[in-house]
C-alpha cells in the first residue's frame, strides 16, 4: 500500500483532497502545523522516520499576500525554507513531492498566457518566496511536481468567493477591481488533478522521467475580479446588489498585484490528458455546495 504525507491539510486544497479521496490502495496522513512543523528540519526527518511517506503532497502555503510584505521571514519560512526541507527529504527517501506554487512569480506585464518556460519576475514578497521554493525543489534533486495555480477558492476557509458573498449579502453597492486580468480555479478541480498525477504514477500510467516536472492548473477561460464578482453575485441570486468596476488606484493595497497572471495549461492538458472545467461552470458547483450548506 503507497504512503501519501499532505502538509497542510487544513487549508482550501487539503480540504478538498480529503473530501475528494484517494484510493483504498492508498495510506494518507493528513497534517498541518499543529501536527507537523515543515519548517523544523528535525520535526520533518523525525516524522519520515516513523511515517514513511511515498508520496508528498504539499498544500501549505503563507498566502496572505499584503501581510507578507510586513512580515518577510515568515512568509519565506513557509514558502521557501519548507519547500526545500520537504524537498530535500523527498530526495533522501525516494519519494515524489507535490508542491503548489502561484500565478504570482509572473509580474504580469506579459501580452499572453505564461507558460511553464516564461522568465518569472515577482513584484512581491509573496511572488518572490514563492519563487524562492519552486527553485529550492528544483535544486534539490528530488523527483517533484510543481504546479503553478491562480485565484483559488473552495467552500472551506476564507476566499474571494466566501467574501463577496458575504458582502453581498449585506450590502446594496460593491466595488471590485476590472484591471487586473487572471482565471479563477477551483480547489477541488486542482485535487481531482493531484489525484489523478498520484494515481497515474502509482499505476504506472505516468512515468516520474516523462511527467515530473514544473505544471500550470486554473479553471479555463479569463475574466478581471469585477467579472468574478459579479458572476458570484448572479449565481447566488442577489441581484439587489450591484457590482461597479473600479481601478487598482482606487483600490491601493500594500503588495503590487500582476495585472495579468493567466496561465497558459497546454503543457497540463497533453502530458495528463485532463478536461479543464470552465470558470463559470466550476463556480456554480461550488456555489450550490456552499447554498447547501447553508441552507
Amino acid at each position: 500500500m503507497a504512503e501519501i504525507l499532505i502538509t497542510g491539510a487544513n487549508g482550501q486544497l487539503g480540504n478538498e483532497l480529503r473530501r475528494a479521496g484517494f484510493g483504498s490502495n492508498f495510506n494518507i496522513r493528513y497534517t498541518d502545523a499543529d501536527q507537523l512543523d515543515i519548517t523544523d528540519k528535525n520535526a520533518v526527518e523525525a516524522f519520515l522516520a516513523e511515517n514513511k511517506a511515498d508520496y508528498i503532497i504539499n498544500c501549505a502555503a503563507y498566502t496572505a499576500v499584503d501581510n507578507a510584505e510586513d512580515n518577510i521571514e515568515a512568509a519565506y519560512n513557509v514558502n521557501s525554507d519548507a519547500p526545500r526541507i520537504l524537498a530535500e527529504s523527498a530526495f533522501d527517501s525516494g519519494a515524489l513531492l507535490i508542491h503548489v506554487s502561484t500565478d504570482y512569480v509572473f509580474n504580469g506585464t506579459g501580452p499572453r498566457p505564461y507558460s511553464e518556460s516564461d522568465y518569472p519576475d515577482p513584484l512581491g514578497i509573496y511572488g518572490k518566496s514563492k519563487l524562492a521554493g519552486e527553485r529550492a525543489i528544483e535544486k534539490s534533486g528530488c523527483d517533484y511536481v510543481i504546479i503553478r495555480t491562480a485565484w483559488l477558492y473552495s467552500e472551506f476557509g476564507n476566499n474571494f468567493v466566501k467574501t463577496i458573498l458575504k458582502y453581498s449579502a449585506e450590502r446594496e453597492n460593491l466595488n471590485v477591481v476590472f484591471d487586473q486580468t487572471g482565471t479563477p480555479t477551483y480547489a477541488a478541480d486542482l485535487a481531482e488533478l493531484i489525484i489523478k498525477i498520484v494515481d497515474g504514477m502509482e499505476s504506472g500510467s505516468y512515468s516520474r522521467e516523462e511527467h515530473c516536472g514544473l505544471y500550470h492548473y486554473t479553471n479555463e477561460g479569463v475574466c478581471s475580479w469585477f467579472d468574478f464578482a459579479r458572476e458570484i453575485v448572479k449565481l447566488s441570486g442577489r441581484s439587489t446588489c450591484k457590482v461597479s468596476p473600479v481601478t487598482s488606484e482606487m483600490y491601493p493595497v500594500k503588495a503590487p498585484r500582476p495585472a495579468y497572471s493567466v496561465l497558459d495549461k497546454s503543457k497540463t492538458r497533453e502530458k495528463f490528458g485532463v478536461e479543464i472545467p470552465y470558470w463559470r461552470e466550476s463556480l456554480k458547483k461550488c456555489i450550490n455546495r456552499l447554498t447547501a450548506i447553508t441552507n
